[in-house]
């Protein structure tokens, strides 16, 4: 009995801990959606064909800049979730108040643009992803759209946030069809760490469309609007900034497979597909019929969860800047403009997608040169706000914070800015693409 009983002491001490660290995690886990969520839906179609494109291009050569591109991103959302969590306003809502009627509306209406051609290509993605499987988008785009559209009508924040939060465990698709790809992950390790530049057109191009999707203008303005409509406050800060980190690193971890998957398949193999929906198809005889399935649900899921957050993002953007009643948690009746705004982007994705002969490929790039333009104004704006104590209070950025703030900012505008102008000398035929 004895003997039992000593058995039994450290079974019992070792369930106690386990215990006490459930306990520690159950404020994060309370807390946790608007950083996760956000990272996670900016591996939406568009991002997914970058990545796609630079494995199968140039294999994993591009690898090391997804190290840049997860600190930034981590630098930019802990702004955004920061200043959601001490003002309870909106990133709209602060420009409005700070600059002014003129800049908001400007921003407001660049930013609609921006999005309401992205909420287009998340249809595009539906469409591509399921035709894959060879279903017409002409059943899947109209059902996906009313299945988005019930998700946030019918529900809370709260309902949408644990709905989001479950289509984001299917990315680990991604995960494991790198594995399957059987990549040469000395090399990969190499190409992780050590930089690589080739100043060639292409190659210049897909690395700054990288940066570029990666750090999107809608996702400051969803995540800020996320954490208020969740309620969070300073108190809870800590357990946001965690959530906003892990969002940042998971984002780029999918990116990462991706990559390595179409590096290790279409690359090693010599057929560097031009487009997302070649990658799946061409998986099939590379990696096996289960692999080419997983990445074609991954990408499904991802446009599904995209074709919520964008819509909605835009929603809670338009009506912070005008002052109009904006929450998930409110009825219809009480925010007409919200979910009316909402409902008709989701109209106009789907039924731009539907047109007959429009082609996907465009629907899904064009959005990262659009994104381009708004992204460096809503940075510097961002970062005026952060650092103004009649705002934010104690809450203002430390110095080491603005100096990674403004350098990430910097070397983002200057991609962006470059980035367009090769699109538009490519476009006007001085260079070749």
């Amino acid at each position: 009995m004895a003997e039992r009983a000593e058995r039994k002491i450290p079974a019992r001490a070792l369930a106690v801990t386990r215990l006490s660290g459930l306990l520690r995690l159950a404020p994060f886990l309370a807390i946790m959606g608007p950083g996760i969520i956000t990272g996670v839906v900016d591996d939406d179609p568009t991002g997914i064909a970058g990545y796609a494109i630079a494995g199968a291009r140039f294999g994993y050569a591009l690898l090391w800049v997804l190290i840049f591109t997860t600190l930034a991103l981590a630098v930019v959302q802990e702004m955004s979730a920061r200043m959601g969590a001490v003002t309870g306003k909106g990133l709209a809502d602060l420009i409005r108040e700070r600059f002014g009627v003129r800049i908001t509306v400007l921003a407001m209406v660049t930013l609609l643009v921006a999005n309401a051609i992205t909420t287009v290509a998340e249809f595009a993605g539906v469409a591509a992803a399921s035709e894959i499987f060879g279903v017409s988008r002409y059943i899947t785009v109209p059902i996906a759209a009313a299945l988005v559209f019930l998700v946030v009508v019918v529900g809370s924040y709260r309902r949408v946030e644990m709905v989001l939060l479950t289509f984001s465990l299917v990315f680990v698709s991604y995960i494991i069809t790198g594995f399957m790809a059987k990549p040469d992950w000395g090399a990969v390790g190499s190409h992780l760490v050590v930089p690589s530049f080739h100043l060639t057109l292409p190659y210049l191009t897909v690395t700054i469309g990288l940066i570029g999707t990666t750090i999107a203008p809608w996702m400051q303005f969803y995540l800020q609007s996320a954490v208020v409509d969740k309620g969070l406050s300073p108190r809870e800060y800590q357990w946001e900034r965690l959530d906003v980190y892990v969002g940042s690193l998971f984002t780029n971890l999918i990116a990462f497979f991706i990559i390595v998957t179409t590096a290790a398949t279409l690359f090693v193999h010599g057929k560097p597909s031009d487009t997302v929906i070649d990658v799946a198809q061409t998986l099939r005889p590379l990696a096996g019929d289960f692999a080419a399935r997983l990445f074609a649900i991954a990408l499904l899921n991802a446009a599904l969860m995209a074709a919520v957050v964008l819509p909605l993002g835009t929603a809670y953007a338009v009506c912070e800047a005008f002052g109009w009643e904006h929450s998930v948690n409110r009825p219809v009746r009480e925010a007409p403009a919200f979910f009316g705004l909402f409902a008709g982007l989701i109209a106009l994705g789907a039924a731009a997608v539907l047109i007959p002969g429009v082609p996907l490929l465009t629907l899904l790039f064009v959005p990262n040169v659009v994104g381009g333009i708004l992204l460096p104004v809503i940075l510097v704006l961002m970062i005026k706000l952060v650092n103004d104590r009649g705002i934010m209070g104690q809450w203002v950025n430390s110095r080491w914070q603005n100096v990674i703030a403004c350098a990430t900012t910097g070397v983002l505008i200057a991609l962006s800015v470059t980035y367009l102008i090769i699109a538009i000398l490519v476009a006007v035929g001085v260079l070749t693409g």
